[in-house]
């Protein structure tokens, strides 16, 4: 570094922490760019798009050496002056493209920088997205037609872009070119171009054009799963979040679960195509909904991004899933795709484009790519457990020197399918239980009524909204409350002894069953709901199990509960019921739709779409069903929490009960098991 250079003013990016020394002079924007922070502007340095506000940072930062203060930045000129007399610059805002480096300085780069934009409705993550989205939209003047230089309009516009822009060997999309020479009349030579370049080694294309300067442009972030399709729509240029909503996916009326719709499609000649345009046609409506939130014109909509499961993926796509549904559970392409939206019959702007994540095997989709992305745990030391639990789980273990995968097929029970009283999470399910370890007697929280069901006024709301079933949480919860109890043993079994004791205790044939509630609708839990609770959590934990003895570990440090089912369940009650292993509680955290949150990520930098695609290439698929000991931990999970693995974590805040074993004619044997005090 040269003496004049070592005296040139240090200037530090806030919150990405680049810093750099650039000569007394240089632009603000200039110095970011340089240092590759995100910075966005849409004119050029013409000061008219106030995209690029900045705010400087005033005092003395000892820890970066640096003294920042509003007189080390150039004064206020003339540009700032109009577009703040024009369109109104906020308090300590300046324009990076017309400010200049004067001396030390600590710049912070709002992240909520939003120019006329519409009111946010929703966030999906709370997290902060550096912004490098695949879409940037420019600004140029275009010298007008000379009879002397017979260079084409599109042409002339491309040299323009280069100039001002550096873009170059740009191609454009065919439906703008009959259009080129009409907006750029329009908008009197002076038009905005949408560039879209997702990788620095693909030629960069120009998908859209307006006359005049465009401040704007959306890209949607979309899960399809097999129940549910959740989408969000999301500024490109300042990553606010503008719209979110979901819906059913429709083609559950061809089959609750992933299997039954391959099923649909093997029996059914037109099966794929009718499937295909059922989620195309989900999707669209949900494009709707999110641009009426936000205010939205659809067809400003540049760029999309998607994850599924590899079913859904298929299916959405157009591809045949068939041979998802047997062995070896072959995917047509398991790599990240690109497309033009239209291509997939996506109702947005006509050069929009969509990516698809990459697949990370047969069973373990984008949307286990995205939540990989989301949670990171290859990017950290700790030892990461992540499980998106669903009609098949997803379970994905690893810390930054291995990770590894699996699927588990744990069927549709912790979504109330395959349970007596089961049903979705609505108004009127039951959705929380507490049972009283002495009277047997329970209480619960019902969706849509505040009060519990032992508060006064309940009955009364309970008349209102009704009380219907039992959704996926309260019967992850009510089988564990019955075994904390003493109601079912160790190995799911309803004790009929218990009947002496409380009237909640029925029988039904030669099994029992708890009554939850009773009334003109009776809610019970029968034997055969425990049975079916314990078949789908053994699966998942025999999953798991397998990952931790691939990995080499005997416990994990950290779990995180992806899916909008995972965000429900109560750390403590899954551990009690073994669906998950040991583990410190505090450690145990729900993320919700971390696949959604995935695709977010991917959306607004297209930096992390490299990074999940070099990671999925680095994660080991493991088929459990090739596993021959993947049985016996099957065997050992069907217990409540495990046959074996001890839960000493778990011990600290409950009272696991001494081990009981209810043999035929409902006699007990066994011996005890040292236990904690009930916490």
């Amino acid at each position: 570094m040269t003496e004049a250079s070592q005296k040139d003013p240090l200037v530090l990016f806030m919150p990405s922490g680049k810093r750099g020394r650039f000569p007394v002079g240089t632009t603000v924007i200039e110095a970011a760019r340089q240092l590759g922070v995100y910075v966005e502007s849409v004119c050029g340095g013409r000061a008219t798009c106030g995209r690029c506000q900045i705010e400087v940072q005033e005092g003395n930062f000892a820890k970066h050496g640096i003294t920042s203060s509003n007189d080390h930045i150039s004064p206020i000129g003339a540009k700032e002056e109009r577009y703040d007399r024009v369109r109104g610059l906020p308090e300590g805002r300046r324009l990076s493209c017309s400010a200049t480096i004067e001396g030390d300085l600590v710049i912070d780069v709002p992240q909520d920088t939003v120019v006329n934009a519409q009111v946010v409705r929703k966030a999906a993550t709370d997290r902060v997205i550096e912004r490098n989205a695949a879409v940037q939209l420019c600004y140029v003047e275009v010298d007008q037609p000379d009879m002397h230089k017979p260079l084409g309009d599109l042409d002339r516009l491309k040299v323009m872009l280069e100039k001002d822009w550096g873009w170059k060997d740009l191609l454009i999309a065919p439906h703008l070119i009959p259009q080129v020479q009409s907006i750029l009349r329009k908008g009197e030579w002076g038009v905005t171009a949408a560039i879209h370049r997702d990788m620095d080694s693909s030629r960069p294309f120009i998908v859209g054009l307006w006359p005049g300067l465009k401040n704007e442009a959306y890209g949607i972030a979309c899960d399809i799963g097999s129940t549910t399709i959740a989408m969000h729509l999301v500024s490109l240029l300042s990553g606010r979040i503008v719209g979110s909503s979901g819906t059913s996916n429709p083609q559950i009326r061809f089959g609750e679960d992933l299997m039954s719709r391959v099923s649909y499609v093997m029996m059914n000649p037109d099966g794929r195509e009718a499937m295909t345009k059922a989620v195309r046609e989900a999707v669209n409506g949900l494009i709707g909904k999110v641009c009426e939130e936000g205010g939205v014109d659809r067809h400003d909509i540049l760029d999309s991004v998607f994850v599924a499961n590899p079913i859904m993926h298929h299916l959405f796509l157009g591809i045949d899933p068939t041979e998802l549904g047997q062995a070896p559970f072959a995917l047509a392409v398991s790599g990240a795709l690109q497309y033009w939206a239209h291509e997939l019959d996506i109702d947005v702007n006509r050069g929009a484009r969509c990516y698809m994540l990459p697949c990370i095997a047969g069973h373990v989709g984008a949307d286990a790519a995205g939540a990989t992305l989301s949670e990171g745990p290859y990017r950290q030391d700790k030892m990461m457990l992540l499980v998106d639990v669903g009609t098949n789980a997803e379970i994905v273990l690893g810390n930054s020197a291995r990770v590894v995968a699996a699927s588990s097929p744990t069927g549709p029970a912790f979504e109330g399918a395959e349970i007596s009283c089961g049903q979705r999470a609505a108004p009127g399910a039951i959705e929380r239980v507490r049972i009283d370890p002495v009277t047997l007697e329970p209480k619960y929280h019902v969706i849509g009524i505040e009060k519990w069901s032992d508060e006064e006024g309940f009955e009364e709301d309970a008349a209102k909204v009704g009380v219907t079933g039992i959704c996926g949480s309260a019967i992850i919860e009510v089988v564990a409350e019955m075994y904390l109890s003493g109601i079912i043993s160790e190995d799911g079994v309803v004790d009929g002894a218990m009947a002496e004791k409380s009237h909640r205790i029925i029988q039904n044939g030669r099994t029992f069953s708890y009554l939850l509630r009773d009334g003109e609708q009776k809610i019970t839990v029968t034997q055969n709901d425990i049975r079916a609770i314990q078949l789908a959590k053994a699966a998942l934990y025999a999953g798991i199990k397998l990952l931790m003895e691939k990995q080499g570990v005997d416990r994990v440090d950290t779990i995180r509960f992806a899916g909008a089912f995972g965000s429900f369940i109560d750390p403590k009650y899954a551990m009690v019921l073994g669906l998950i292993p040991d583990c410190e509680l505090a450690e145990v955290k729900a993320v919700g739709n971390a696949a959604g949150t995935g695709a977010l990520m991917a959306l607004l930098n297209r930096d992390h779409r490299r990074e999940i695609e070099a990671t999925v290439k680095n994660i080991e698929k493991i088929e459990t069903a090739l596993e021959p000991h993947f049985q016996q931990l099957f065997i050992d999970a069907m217990a409540l929490p495990n046959k074996v693995d001890p839960f000493p974590e778990l011990a600290k805040v409950v009272t696991l009960p001494e081990r009981k074993v209810i043999v035929a004619g409902g006699d007990e044997g066994g011996g005890r098991r040292r236990r904690r005090d009930r916490g």
